[in-house]
């Protein structure tokens, strides 16, 4: 073979391997490392250890507790085309920031949640309302709950919680609704030094208390109508709360009503689309 023969078999060949490598996969490169090719003109360089680079859009989910925070991240992020959608069921306001343009789609991937939490205080009320319970463990819930006692006031209240506590050691014969609308219990006590001797207990039929039914909403009266039963001598107490279903409906429309009034656009009834 010629030199010249030889020198046109190299060049072909390189051609091929041009050729093949120019027609491999992109290979994907790890970030942080650097990294050093051999190509035809030489050593090609590439440097991945410095900063990474920016996201091209917003994506993610921001869930918030209250109707500040949320005016204070639609106002940073949003903008004509978010779309806010209110569920009573869930207890949410959810913003899709990046909804779909009326002339064409966006990424729907920019969500701003706002999940409403109950108070510790309006769970506990919760939990108890409906329920007989033990003149104790009922006086002893009143003294916890001074605080959002409204009427009678929570001195009063704290008298009548300890007029039970007082009355623990006695046999409860009857009650009588009195023309005040209180309530009158009959008692007889049973200790060593006392037995035999008559009393009474007056009770409210309701009362008056006020809660926040979420976390940072404002706050609600509710009434509460004071029960009991008299099981043979023990007197069994609760109260049952009017209507708090409707209440934390209100709750929760007067925090829809409050974000929309700072927005400038609709809050619809319902869920986005997942």
């Amino acid at each position: 073979m010629t030199y010249t023969e030889l020198a046109s078999t190299n060049g072909e060949a390189q051609t091929i391997v041009d050729t093949a490598l120019r027609s491999a996969p992109p290979a994907e490169l790890e970030p942080g490392k650097y990294y050093a090719f051999h190509t035809p003109t030489g050593i090609k360089e590439v440097d991945l250890t410095g900063p990474a680079a920016a996201p091209d859009r917003k994506v993610g989910v921001t869930t918030v507790r209250d109707a500040l925070s949320f005016h204070a991240y639609f106002g940073k992020h949003s903008d004509d085309d978010s779309e806010v959608y209110a569920d009573s069921d869930r207890l949410t306001v959810t913003a899709v920031l990046d909804a779909h343009q009326a002339d064409g789609p966006r990424y729907n991937q920019h969500v701003l949640k706002l999940h409403l939490r109950e108070t510790e205080a309006w769970k506990q009320w919760a939990a108890l309302d409906g329920k007989l319970v033990g003149q104790e463990e009922f006086a002893e819930f009143l003294e916890d709950h001074l605080p959002e006692l409204l009427e009678p006031a929570a001195a009063e209240m704290l008298e009548i919680a300890q007029s039970f506590q007082a009355a623990s050691k006695v046999d409860f014969k009857a009650g009588t609704r009195l023309a005040t609308g209180q309530r009158q219990l009959e008692y007889v006590e049973t200790t060593t030094a006392r037995a035999g001797q008559k009393g009474q207990l007056t009770i409210p039929e309701t009362f008056i208390v006020g809660l926040v039914p979420f976390e940072g909403s404002e706050g609600y009266r509710l009434t509460a109508r004071l029960r009991y039963r008299i099981n043979g001598t023990e007197l069994r107490i609760g109260y049952k709360l009017e209507r708090p279903a409707d209440i934390r409906a209100t709750a929760f429309g007067d925090v829809v009503n409050a974000i929309g009034e700072h927005i400038d656009q609709p809050v619809m009834n319902g869920t986005p689309a997942a």
